[in-house]
């Protein structure tokens, strides 16, 4: 998939998992990437690095300038960054909705708020987050992450309503269990990882979990230049998960 030759890719929580999959895959079609995130010293040569804390709006504005300024504007915006909680409702704490709302959904306002005044100068302008099916189907022990994946995905409709007279299209994609650093770590937290895994693994219908280079080129395909009636959508890149109800291997 070509077409990104010229223009200038946003992401957000590019040091590993689905961001760096997705800020890769980008630059390997011709796009010019800047990795947004707090952690930017050991990014791949190609990729321009720029610190910022998506919980710190004077943070995202210094870095959006920045990008804007030493790459000639920006055209594309990837929301990856976010966080996981692992526990019902009764077991969250204060700290854990505070921590996973204010990174998971206002971090994504907040970069597409500073971004916008960018985009609008754009030619190809759009806005890909990243949701999750935790938004649409409940998943055990996931609560306040689910919260948080729900309000992206409401988020993602409003902001294609609000933007879309001015040519800005913005949609999410929805993945299922992705097999990151990000899911080794939540692992960790149970008694029994390696069973866990397994269950991961289990409940999409493929049997296997989803890779961050799956999701990235549904990325990919959201923010094209050739998307351009595609807008406020949520695609399920989820192996099934969401819509297919099959019998368990035997």
């Amino acid at each position: 998939m070509s077409g990104f030759d010229g223009l200038v890719v946003v992401v957000t929580g590019a040091a590993s998992g689905i961001g760096l999959a997705t800020a890769r895959a980008f630059a390997g079609q011709g796009a010019t990437v800047a990795v947004l995130d707090v952690n930017v010293d050991e990014l791949d040569e190609g990729l321009a690095g720029f610190r910022a804390d998506v919980t710190d709006r004077a943070s995202v504005d210094a870095a959006t300038a920045a990008i804007a300024q030493s790459l000639g504007g920006i055209d594309i915006v990837v929301n990856s960054a976010g966080v996981s909680a692992v526990g019902t409702v009764e077991e969250a704490t204060e700290a854990d909705w505070d921590r996973v709302l204010d990174i998971n959904v206002r971090g994504t306002a907040r970069v597409c708020a500073s971004a916008l005044p960018y985009l609008r100068s754009s030619r190809h302008p759009a806005i890909v987050n990243v949701c999750s099916i935790a938004a649409l189907n409940g998943l055990p022990q996931r609560a306040v992450y689910s919260a948080s994946k729900g309000a992206v995905l409401a988020l993602t409709f409003a902001m294609a309503t609000d933007h879309v007279a001015e040519g800005i299209r913005i949609t999410c994609v929805n993945p299922g269990t992705v097999s990151t650093p990000f899911v080794d770590r939540m692992l960790q937290r149970f008694p029994d990882p390696v069973a866990e895994r397994a269950a991961l693994d289990a409940r999409q219908a493929t049997g296997r979990m989803v890779t961050p280079e799956e999701v990235a080129g549904a990325i990919l395909y959201l923010a094209h230049p050739e998307s351009g009636s595609t807008t406020g959508t949520a695609l399920d890149v989820d192996g099934g998960l969401t819509r297919l109800r099959v019998r368990p291997r035997t």
